[in-house]
């Protein structure tokens, strides 16, 4: 047994995950369209998972299952697909891989039977003590089924002696650590749950008598919902008889969102603490132009997560704001990864200068965050190449110095560019011109948060800071704990 769970660190020690997005939950409550409104939710929430994607319904009597290996569109727009998810409760999951790589066995929502009925699980986030829950449950006799943190969640609700199944969620919620967000559907009831202190997000929304619960407000708005409110942190929300209950059973902490919402996860139109992320990206523009002095003739993106900042630069400083790299958003993960002539062209898959825009012109660079430089030195190399003058990059956002444990799958602290050198050193390294990252002080700023009026939040920041909310118990060596993604391969390596 011992040599099963050694073995399983191993695993979770040599797993090398790409740089990605995190998980999207999605649940819904006394529909008739239930299935196919997760599957809506699903579609909005895509750019947060694309690996698998999975449905859990109830008619009342069963409990139905569908999960797939791709994107929402290609697997749940087919009438067959839909017609095998009956009944008028519905949670829903997009994946990226976590703990033990890709199996359909890891594809959400999870589904087990208990003493107080069945229950399914979706949950987007990390727990910090996965491993040493799971270590002690398979001492006492656990079986699991698949390698992901999630199923920890499953088999502490399944083993709670309580008698009621929200009793038992909150026997099992007191027992792991982390930044969670969790959707579970169990018998005609609903419930949403959002970790302590807050750092994954969950909306709630209604849709005419049903509601919702979502990642991000932007699969409330592809089925029509109303949003209502988030589920605040330490929160356990649940829709039992049509009526929204909630319950707040954790001692009561400071919230602390995480910060990567703002600047890069969160779809552009999805609404943080009153404002559309967009227009947060185009403060943190801004406000990064305040912070520096270069003289360029061009303000450009690397598309897509650099648009909304580099617009917020153009226009404080007064440049043209020009698309003078294009990207392909056709290249799929399976045609890049069988084929090494295929993988050795990178970032051209991708991204191509526009030649015609950036010949012979000095060239701001702006991007949303810089983890290992890599990919920011091919895009700095491929405008040289179409005829820039100068390439200056300027990140709006602070320097990534630290691993994250929550969900959010930064590479370890030996490989994060920042971490190690010097900003001489990355400006070299990624051979620009000049480079300049926004501060943190000035992140804040850009939020509408600042020190000297005493509205200066600390948000979940520790990429920057080193500042964890929960320290982790798990340690699976060099700073690394298994998580999912956060940046996307083609403009934030």
């Amino acid at each position: 047994m011992r040599k099963n769970i050694k073995n399983l660190k191993k695993k979770l020690k040599n797993y090398n995950p790409k740089i990605k997005e995190e998980c999207g939950v999605f649940g819904i409550s006394n529909s008739t369209d239930a299935s196919t409104l997760v599957a809506l939710g699903l579609h909005a929430l895509q750019h947060r998972g694309q690996e698998g994607c999975g449905i859990v319904s109830f008619d009342g009597k069963k409990y139905h299952s569908e999960k797939r290996f791709g994107l929402v569109g290609d697997n749940f727009n087919k009438e067959g697909v839909l017609k095998n998810l009956p009944g008028n409760y519905a949670i829903g999951h997009n994946r990226y891989s976590t703990t033990g790589g890709t199996t359909i066995r890891n594809v959400q929502p999870f589904f087990a039977d208990t003493n107080a009925g069945g229950i399914g699980v979706a949950h987007n986030g990390n727990l910090t003590n996965a491993i040493n829950l799971r270590t002690k449950l398979v001492e006492d006799g656990a079986i699991f089924h698949t390698t992901s943190d999630t199923e920890t969640i499953v088999q502490l609700i399944a083993k709670s002696k309580r008698n009621k199944t929200i009793d038992k969620v909150v026997d099992a919620l007191f027992q792991i650590q982390g930044g969670y967000a969790l959707v579970m559907l169990t018998q005609n009831t609903l419930i949403g749950v959002r970790d302590p202190f807050g750092i994954r997000p969950l909306v709630i929304g209604k849709l005419k008598n049903s509601y919702v619960f979502a990642s991000e407000t932007c699969a409330l708005d592809i089925i029509g919902a109303k949003f209502i409110r988030d589920v605040e942190n330490g929160e356990i929300v649940y829709i039992e008889n049509d009526e929204l209950k909630s319950i707040k059973p954790f001692p009561i902490k400071k919230t602390r969102p995480c910060v990567f919402e703002y600047i890069y996860f969160a779809r552009p139109d999805s609404i943080l603490n009153g404002k559309c992320a967009y227009e947060y990206r185009k403060n943190f523009g801004n406000e990064l132009a305040k912070e520096t002095n270069v003289e360029g003739d061009l303000i450009v993106p690397v598309p897509d997560s650099g648009n909304a900042a580099a617009i917020g630069y153009s226009q404080h400083v007064g440049k043209n704001f020009e698309l003078g790299i294009i990207r392909n958003h056709y290249v799929g993960r399976t045609f890049i990864e069988p084929v090494q002539k295929i993988r050795s062209l990178g970032v051209k898959l991708k991204l191509n200068a526009n030649k015609s825009s950036i010949k012979n012109k000095k060239i701001i660079l702006v991007d949303d965050s810089l983890v290992r430089g890599t990919t920011s030195h091919k895009i700095v190399n491929m405008l040289y190449d179409a005829g820039a003058k100068e390439v200056h990059v300027r990140i709006a956002s602070p320097e990534i110095k630290f691993p994250d444990f929550y969900g959010v799958d930064t590479p370890t602290k030996k490989e994060l560019l920042a971490a190690n050198k010097s900003n001489d050193e990355i400006c070299k390294y990624i051979n620009a011109k000049s480079l300049k990252f926004l501060s943190v002080d000035g992140m804040y700023r850009a939020m509408g948060f600042d020190k000297r009026n005493n509205t200066y939040p600390q948000l979940t920041d520790h990429y920057f800071t080193g500042e964890y909310p929960v320290k982790p118990i798990d340690n699976l060596g060099d700073d690394k704990v298994t998580q999912l993604s956060l940046l996307s391969t083609a403009s934030n390596n």
